[in-house]
C-alpha cells in the first residue's frame, strides 16, 4: 500500500508563489519543472502523470514520463501537489495550494468528484465516534455509485466504462482525454 507523504501544508494561489516555494526549498526551477507546474495550474482537477507529461510538452515534445514522476514526487514532498488513488487506474495529481481536497469515485463510470474537506466532516465524525478512527479521504477516496449510475443500476442499464474527471471548482464533468 502506498501512502501520501506528510508534507507541509503550503498556501499558494498562482504559479509565481509555487515557484517561490520551490526555490525556498533549495530545489532548482528547471524548465521541466516550470512546464509541469504550468500544466498543473491550467488543469481542471487531478490528472495522471501521463496526461501531465502530454500537457507539459509542446506538440510531439512530451517530457519523459519517468522525469514527470520524479518531479511530481519532489513537488509532493515539498507540499506543492497531492496525489489520490482512484480504483484500478493510475494515481492522479493536483495542486495542493488551496487546501486538502477529498474525493468521491464512482465504481461504475469512474467519475471522480473532488470536494472540500469540510463537506465530509459529518462522515469523518461518524467513523471516529463509532470506530475510533480519524479518517481522511484525500489519498484513498470514498467509492460507491454516483447518482446517475445508481439510477442506471436500479433501472438495469449497462455501464459506462469511460472514466470522467470532475472539475473541483465548478463540478462540471469532463472526459480525461478531452
Amino acid at each position: 500500500m502506498t501512502s501520501s507523504p506528510r508534507a507541509p501544508e503550503l498556501v499558494f494561489s498562482d504559479r509565481d508563489q509555487a515557484f517561490v516555494h520551490l526555490r525556498r526549498s533549495g530545489a532548482r526551477l528547471t524548465t521541466a519543472r516550470r512546464l509541469l507546474l504550468d500544466a498543473l495550474f491550467v488543469a481542471d482537477g487531478a490528472l495522471s502523470a501521463e496526461e501531465l507529461a502530454r500537457r507539459a510538452g509542446g506538440p510531439g515534445e512530451a517530457p519523459d514520463v519517468a522525469s514527470v514522476y520524479r518531479n511530481l514526487d519532489l513537488f509532493e514532498r515539498l507540499g506543492l501537489v497531492r496525489h489520490v488513488h482512484v480504483g484500478h487506474g493510475p494515481g492522479l495529481y493536483a495542486l495542493a495550494g488551496d487546501g486538502e481536497r477529498e474525493y468521491l469515485v464512482c465504481e461504475r463510470c469512474g467519475l471522480v468528484h473532488s470536494v472540500e474537506r469540510s463537506e465530509l466532516d459529518p462522515v469523518r465524525e461518524l467513523v471516529e465516534r463509532r470506530f475510533g478512527f480519524a479518517v481522511r479521504f484525500s489519498h484513498f477516496p470514498i467509492t460507491g455509485l454516483c447518482r446517475d449510475c445508481d439510477a442506471a443500476v436500479r433501472a438495469g442499464a449497462p455501464g459506462d466504462d469511460q472514466p470522467q474527471l470532475r472539475d473541483h471548482h465548478t463540478g462540471a464533468a469532463e472526459r480525461p482525454d478531452d
